[in-house]
């Protein structure tokens, strides 16, 4: 039997999470039996955990910034973060299966020593469109996609160099670090693969009061989300998903 994948959710909002949650089984093609879901809002003490027992790991999203001060950083949201943070050596060190999604880039990122922060790159709620490097065109998830391509993007932070040891495979204009690679399995996309324009307007609608966007601009976003035709960013999800399987 193959072994199932872990998914690390960082989104303490229990509508925001379980549709999150449905996206990653619906555009990895995973049966809800072939994952381990850990709410990271629930289980913050990942201290005992072994990957060992996983074909990969997915992190999700979620509203915290890794870059905020840590004095001024949610206690749920730092346990979340840490947790996640905590998994990283091991990961990089044995090269395992990673796929994190906008908030694990940051992470990633920030494990490498690389600056994330909101000094620039940060993006507005709605698509982008991108465009993958050379190293992107050879690479295993993002060859098979076109040169060029849409992608839902929402973010305060962003990755502001690329990361000591890491592949640049995909950027757009407003954000030049949309996907890196570092080793051969380890990824992680600024953008969110797993998300398409109905899943956008659920988050616009649970986040509108989080600092995003002002709340009265909701609708206006909602409609620029549900008219988005955004197909090749879950093709990553379902090519790394099919290639750890």
């Amino acid at each position: 039997m193959s072994r199932p994948f872990l998914i690390l959710q960082l989104r303490p909002e229990d509508a925001a999470s379980d549709s999150e949650f449905g996206c990653f089984l619906a555009r990895g093609g995973l049966a809800p039996d072939r994952v381990h879901r850990i709410r990271l809002d629930r289980t913050p003490d990942l201290s005992g955990l072994s990957l060992d027992g996983y074909a990969g790991v997915i992190v999700g999203g979620g509203p915290g910034c890794v870059s905020d001060a840590p004095e001024t950083k949610d206690p749920l949201e730092a346990a979340m973060e840490s947790a996640v943070l905590s998994l990283m050596p091991d990961i990089l060190a044995r090269d395992i299966p990673f796929l994190g999604c906008c908030y694990g880039i940051g992470v990633l990122a920030h494990h490498l020593g690389a600056e994330v922060s909101k000094r620039r790159y940060g993006e507005p709620i709605g698509p982008v469109a991108c465009e993958r490097t050379e190293a992107g065109m050879a690479d295993p998830l993002t060859g098979p996609l076109p040169d060029r391509f849409d992608a839902l993007v929402g973010h305060k932070e962003a990755v502001q160099e690329l990361p000591p040891g890491a592949v640049h495979l995909v950027r757009s204009g407003p954000c030049p670090f949309q996907m890196i690679r570092v080793g051969d399995n380890v990824y992680a996309t600024q953008f969110h693969p797993e998300a398409d324009g109905d899943e956008f307007v659920t988050r616009i609608e649970i986040y509108k009061s989080y600092g995003y966007f002002p709340p009265d601009e909701a609708e206006t976003l909602k409609a620029t989300a549900r008219a988005a035709r955004i197909t090749e960013p879950q093709r990553i999800l379902a090519g790394f998903v099919a290639r750890h399987r």
